[in-house]
């Protein structure tokens, strides 16, 4: 399950890619009516692939965290046993996806993170100002949430389907890249098992980041209303 926002440049190259890792997957495409037409580019791919799939939601109701919650619904009503969930910009590398899945299958964890920060990850290619602000980031989030991970804020993730029934897909309420961390703490607080497993984070070649430091902010400031059950979106 890929949430995408004008990632035309990307996608094509991403879905050959999980091909080639997990060729019998299903590949769910969630996109917010891109104004660069990665939609029509997923139309045009769904031709050839007969396991493609594309949620195509509205653009006035937009954001990252609303694409996933509704991405990950419509990947259970599809009878999907697992989700991976990556984001569309080929910094999360589709090799890395049948290592993520295999614990789940084996039962040694219900929800598996692609880590950067334990041994054998590395966060590749990324300027030394934007590996800082992860870095303190995380330690935050660890501390308001209580979260055991060594990598908190990492979007490239894997559930079982017990997992996302659990935590409640459909009430998940951050509309921004907050999502990440509000799922994460869903399941620690459920008492589900959370295994991380080391991947290799590239920075985008192509495109421009979503986030940018008020964004960063905001999700900081999100994870303290979190935490004291306050409300926020």
């Amino acid at each position: 399950m890929v949430p995408t926002y004008n990632e035309r440049a990307n996608i094509g190259h991403l879905i050959k890619s999980i091909r080639q890792s997990v060729p019998r997957a299903g590949v769910l495409i969630v996109d917010d009516s891109s104004p660069d037409g990665t939609f029509e580019e997923v139309k045009r791919l769904k031709k050839k692939n007969g396991n493609l799939h594309l949620l195509l939601r509205d653009r006035l109701v937009k954001g990252r965290g609303w694409a996933g919650r509704d991405g990950l619904a419509k990947a259970l009503a599809m009878g999907a046993d697992a989700v991976v969930e990556m984001d569309g910009d080929l910094s999360h590398q589709p090799k890395f996806i049948p290592a993520l899945v295999a614990p789940l299958f084996s039962g040694e964890a219900d929800v598996v993170i692609g880590s950067r920060y334990i041994p054998g990850g590395k966060d590749m290619d990324r300027p030394f100002h934007r590996q800082l602000t992860s870095n303190l980031a995380k330690g935050y989030l660890k501390f308001i949430l209580g979260l055991k991970v060594k990598d908190p804020t990492s979007g490239f993730r894997a559930f079982s389907k017990s997992a996302l029934k659990k935590i409640k897909v459909k009430t998940l309420k951050a509309r921004d890249p907050f999502t990440v961390s509000e799922i994460l703490y869903r399941c620690s607080r459920a008492g589900l098992k959370i295994k991380e497993i080391p991947i290799e984070f590239v920075d985008r070649t192509q495109g421009t980041s979503k986030l940018g430091l008020s964004t960063l902010l905001k999700y900081l400031g999100k994870a303290l209303l979190l935490r004291l059950d306050l409300h926020f979106e």
